[in-house]
């Protein structure tokens, strides 16, 4: 197979060119609007063609499959440029900013007849997956409740667009919050939502401070740095979600997901279960659990799906995910 990757910032550097390189297949392309840093990343990992559009790469190269590693607002785009050529799409979290758009790039896709997987790289976790794995076979019963956080105690990147609603579409729900949401929506079976009670505010991050991920531009921050949500499904089941780039708690930084069933209670991350037992609770964790690197595991998902049927699931549920944003949002 041969890759393009469509920007070549930290997570194309980090997480996707050196895993497709490991998976055994041709990285072949990098488009980058700044043509010296898509020639430095070139030059690093040995991928021959560079290129300034989107447009030009998909022209002059045969592309299999893209990458799109670019910032929020453009994944929409770019994700139906690739799909128009022909190729097998992986987009960077969020899929876009809006349901509408959503729903664009997965009818694009069905067009296409091409796969379209985004970036969640928490579901390939070790641990999610053998969660994941006994929600299914029904050893928690029925999932009537979870609870996704993602809390940063001071911690709005110092570098990127991370601030630039433009470009990001959003803050911290966009970034850090729709990684535990999704993940909450995967592990329920990404049930349809009935009602949604949103809140977001910028309280901390528009005023000079201590910047644990770096120094950020206070003055011109135009995301939210707090997002709280209540979320009710059609299923009866129910979903609470808190969200901070900055606030005044004790942890520098939580990434949990919360289940609750009808027969046992679980908690990501670490892995924990909570049940009752012949008269008593009990708290378990694996004793022994093979650990991976979830961005190399994604990659490999997505190369297998390539190969296969087109697989529009990821798509589909990228639709429910942003309806239920756009709600919090309103």
């Amino acid at each position: 197979m041969k890759i393009g990757i469509i920007g070549s910032g930290g997570i194309a550097t980090n997480a996707h060119i050196p895993n497709y390189i490991k998976a055994g297949v041709d990285v072949v392309a990098i488009m980058n609007r700044t043509r010296a840093n898509g020639e430095r990343v070139a030059q690093k990992f040995g991928v021959p063609n560079v290129y300034e559009t989107v447009e030009e790469m998909l022209s002059s190269e045969q592309l299999d499959a893209v990458s799109i590693c670019t910032p929020n607002a453009l994944h929409k785009e770019q994700v139906l440029l690739a799909l128009e050529a022909g190729c097998h799409v992986l987009c960077e979290k969020p899929p876009g900013i809006s349901e509408n758009e959503a729903i664009e790039m997965l009818e694009a896709a069905k067009r296409a007849g091409k796969t379209l997987h985004y970036g969640f790289h928490y579901r390939h976790r070790a641990d999610t997956i053998l969660l994941k794995r006994m929600i299914d076979a029904g050893e928690l019963g029925d999932v009537y409740a979870t609870t996704a956080l993602a809390l940063r105690r001071r911690g709005i990147p110092g570098w990127g667009v991370f601030t630039n609603k433009e470009l990001q579409g959003g803050g911290a729900l966009l970034d850090v919050g729709v990684h535990m949401l999704d993940l909450a929506l995967y592990l329920m079976g990404y049930p349809e939502p009935k009602e949604v009670i949103g809140h977001v505010g910028q309280y901390l991050g528009s005023r000079p401070g201590v910047g644990l991920l770096g120094d950020w531009d206070y003055a011109s921050l135009s995301v939210e740095d707090t997002a709280r949500a209540m979320v009710t499904f059609e299923t009866k089941a129910s979903l609470m979600l808190d969200v901070s780039y900055m606030a005044n708690l004790e942890d520098k930084d939580t990434m949990r997901v919360e289940c609750r069933g009808t027969n046992a209670g679980a908690s990501l991350f670490p892995l924990k279960l909570h049940t009752e037992k012949h008269g008593a609770l009990f708290d378990e964790q694996p004793a022994y659990l093979q650990e991976h690197d979830p961005y190399e595991k994604q990659i490999q998902s997505f190369l297998e799906a390539c190969r296969q049927e087109p697989d529009y699931r990821q798509a589909e549920e990228a639709v429910i995910l942003h309806r239920i944003i756009d709600r919090i949002y309103a």
